[in-house]
């Protein structure tokens, strides 16, 4: 089965399985974003579930959050890393009864897979497997979506923490539901077999929910400082310097990376950091960020949007933060913060 995002066709609709599903006006999308409700299709996000006895440890032992006190219904946002702290993935993780199912990036999927796999050894009990062609995933994201999750039904997973997770029933259509959004505008995360994806997308649209696009989605993504892979996550830079404080556990011991990250969050040595960027024009991703005539850091994301031109990039710790003037190539910037990251231990 194709994936609603994956067969493009003239009149701006996605067909899945024969029905048509317009995404309509992207400006529509966002604005419901921010005052109802907007729905992405996120199936093309890898989904990799992992089971048997050794899960929970091995998990813990592979990434920076705390997976040893995770409950099934529970679940938490973490990163893989380097063996010196260099982000893989940020990565949504839902312990299940019996298995861990881990929401990825798309262009980590693979490498992820394989990464992981490497790390299982002789005694470990530990098996992946990827779901990502047998399930679909969507997010309901804006101030409405509880709405529309009362309505399916799902009640009871409303008001719970950040990444609790359960499975509902709506007519045949059985579908789990996550709290959060993916980014930090509330919301929820639905996850179902790939036969059923059509019908609960129609039956979200039916509810209110205004389609977002891929484009509407990054824009929101880079407004709101979520970072990505090979832009914001890369062999350059760590977690901390990241904004992924949130995802990192300072007291559970050792897992890869765990040396370097201790030894920066002690000693303060965090050497840059990722900020928003309000840009007065459009500049190039990649484009130096300088500050006076010293260049203090990168461009790394870019978008337009009905407020203006906006960015994220790293900047040296050292030359400052939130209010900082500064050119980005040739053009004036300032920066600022944005809601997704944070900078110190939670």
């Amino acid at each position: 089965m194709q994936h609603l995002h994956d067969i493009q066709v003239a009149a701006g609709a996605n067909i899945i399985d024969g029905i048509a599903v317009s995404f309509g006006n992207e400006l529509d999308a966002l604005l419901a974003a921010r005052e109802g409700v907007a729905l992405c299709d996120r199936s093309h996000w890898g989904r990799i579930l992992v089971s048997d006895d050794d899960r929970l440890r091995f998990l813990h032992n592979q990434s920076t959050n705390d997976f040893q006190s995770l409950k099934p219904g529970a679940g938490c946002d973490t990163v893989f890393v380097s063996s010196t702290a260099r982000t893989i993935d940020l990565v949504t993780a839902y312990v299940l009864e019996d298995a861990v199912l881990l929401l990825v990036s798309p262009n980590r999927r693979e490498y992820l897979l394989q990464w992981l796999d490497k790390y299982i050894f002789f005694a470990d009990k530990v098996k992946l497997k990827d779901i990502t062609n047998d399930t679909a995933t969507f997010s309901l994201i804006g101030l409405e979506s509880q709405r529309i999750v009362k309505e399916l039904g799902a009640e009871e997973i409303i008001n719970q923490t950040y990444s609790n997770h359960q499975l509902f029933k709506l007519e045949n259509i059985e579908f789990r539901v996550a709290i959060g959004s993916g980014l930090a505008i509330p919301g929820y995360t639905l996850i179902v077999a790939a036969e059923y994806a059509a019908k609960l997308w129609k039956k979200l649209v039916e509810l209110g929910a205004v389609p977002l696009g891929e484009k509407g989605w990054e824009q929101l993504r880079i407004t709101q400082g979520r970072p990505i892979p090979d832009q914001e996550l890369t062999d350059d830079y760590n977690p901390l310097e990241a904004g992924l404080w949130q995802t990192i556990s300072f007291t559970k011991g050792c897992y890869i990376g765990q040396e370097t990250i201790a030894r920066l969050n002690t000693y303060k040595g965090v050497k840059q950091q990722l900020w928003g960027i309000r840009l007065a024009a459009p500049v190039e991703v990649g484009s130096a960020i300088a500050l006076d005539d010293e260049k203090v850091g990168k461009l790394t994301s870019f978008t337009e949007t009905e407020q203006g031109y906006f960015g994220l990039g790293y900047v040296r710790t050292k030359a400052g933060g939130e209010g900082l003037k500064v050119r980005v190539g040739e053009v004036e910037g300032e920066v600022v913060e944005v809601p997704f990251l944070t900078r110190e231990a939670q």
